[in-house]
């Protein structure tokens, strides 16, 4: 339980701090690739439910361009990049520190999802168990299973592990979109 409410935060904080700190000149770089390529704004807010289903705003790098398209007309070539290898998501570092998300926890979704309240339990995170074992390819009800699993499981080496697993995740770019769709698809769509 320690590990839970303090531990986990202090790391989230010590870890995301120094990131932002060595990340700073890729944040910049992409910040202004985004702007060159889309325009403004760079980054993309949407209301997604964070712990205990709370909303707040998830911050991620823009991929597509603004429009009434379907999302696989709309994203760009650079949108395409940013997400298969994660980049896109690096704007959420600022979420963790504000105390909205974890670094590793249940990804948040979109506020009308309905979904496992278990898996609202925990702060949402950047990585987790779903982005470390198959990502978009997997389907629902088993991403599902795979976040209530983390919550029953939360543990500081968990934590640690699913961190260390990250970047060989996101070199494996077959698992960044649904199979057939340009972006991940709502629950259910897909099972």
């Amino acid at each position: 339980m320690m590990y839970r409410n303090w531990g986990k935060r202090g790391l989230d904080l010590l870890l995301a701090g120094g990131a932002l700190v060595v990340l700073l000149p890729l944040l910049l770089a992409l910040s202004g690739l985004v702007l060159c390529a889309m325009g403004r704004p760079v980054l993309f807010r949407q209301q997604r439910a964070g712990l205990h289903g709370q909303p707040f705003m998830l911050l991620k790098f823009r991929t597509m361009h603004v429009g009434d398209a379907s999302d696989a007309e709309r994203l760009t070539g650079l949108g395409r990049v940013l997400r298969i290898y994660g980049f896109d998501e690096l704007p959420q570092l600022f979420n963790v520190l504000r105390g909205e998300m974890s670094l590793v926890g249940p990804r948040p979704l979109p506020v009308h999802y309905a979904v496992p309240a278990l898996r609202c339990a925990v702060r949402p995170g950047i990585t987790g168990p779903v982005q470390t074992g198959g990502r978009n390819a997997l389907p629902w009800a088993r991403r599902f299973e795979m976040d209530v699993a983390y919550v029953h499981n939360l543990s500081l080496r968990a934590d640690l592990a699913y961190l260390l697993r990250t970047p060989a995740a996101l070199l494996r770019r077959d698992e960044a979109c649904t199979p057939g769709f340009a972006t991940a698809i709502a629950p259910g769509e897909n099972d």
